[in-house]
């Protein structure tokens, strides 16, 4: 008796993914060995960022606003709000990074994990950190099962930042909240973003995976 399965057109497939996942690939393979600035943002569209523990020094935090573009088919830009959070330093463990996005076959998700395991009752990790500098993360949600800040000031923007200041010279405008510390610590972190940047970004214990579906940080 004859069976009939469905048959995947493998050779078109790969022609729709590979070049995507191998310059992916490339990107965050240099990224890891410390060759590039990294950069990570996706085109009208937020990410998620998890951490199991981020130590940053010079912390700066502000709200402004981001001219992103929402429509490849037009490029259209909308400005978005958000919040922006900046490290001079930072160390991290337990780093992810996923972002669900739509092919010809469904919908997939891309994750990067990096950085150490974390175990929050012990406050010990296991594995390599990830490292990066001048860090930068525009977001619309964050979440911390705990938050440390030391040396902090929180009020209104009358001025220049201290810490890690601004990135690429966002305004801030007078009166908008802003805040900066000499450090912070934070764990168990959850965050929805709009963009990522970093002079350099270290990422120790890399690991991309593809799947399909929505299986991202959190």
């Amino acid at each position: 008796m004859s069976q009939t399965f469905g048959r995947t057109r493998w050779k078109r497939f790969a022609i729709v993914m590979v070049p995507t996942i191998a310059a992916t690939a490339a990107v965050g393979v240099s990224i890891a060995q410390g060759a590039l600035a990294a950069s990570f943002s996706v085109s009208g569209q937020q990410f998620k960022v998890s951490a199991g523990k981020l130590v940053g020094q010079g912390f700066t935090q502000y709200g402004t606003v981001l001219s992103h573009d929402t429509s490849q088919a037009t490029n259209a830009n909308t400005a978005v709000p958000v919040a922006v959070s900046g490290f001079t330093s930072a160390t991290i463990n337990q780093l992810c990074q996923s972002v669900d996005f739509p092919t010809p076959f469904g919908s997939y998700t891309l994750t990067i994990n990096a950085g150490g395991s974390y175990d929050p009752t012990t406050d010990t990790s296991t594995g390599p950190e990830v490292d990066a500098s001048q860090l930068f993360i525009s977001m619309s949600d964050l979440k911390a099962d705990k938050a440390t800040f030391n040396g902090i000031n929180i009020g209104v923007a009358t001025g220049a930042l201290g810490g890690a200041g601004t990135h690429n010279g966002d305004a801030t405008n007078p009166g908008a909240f802003a805040q900066e510390a000499d450090s912070a610590t934070l764990i168990g972190v959850q965050q929805t973003a709009w963009a990522t940047s970093a002079s350099t970004f270290s990422l120790n214990g890399l690991h991309m995976s593809l799947a399909s579906g929505s299986k991202g940080c959190f």
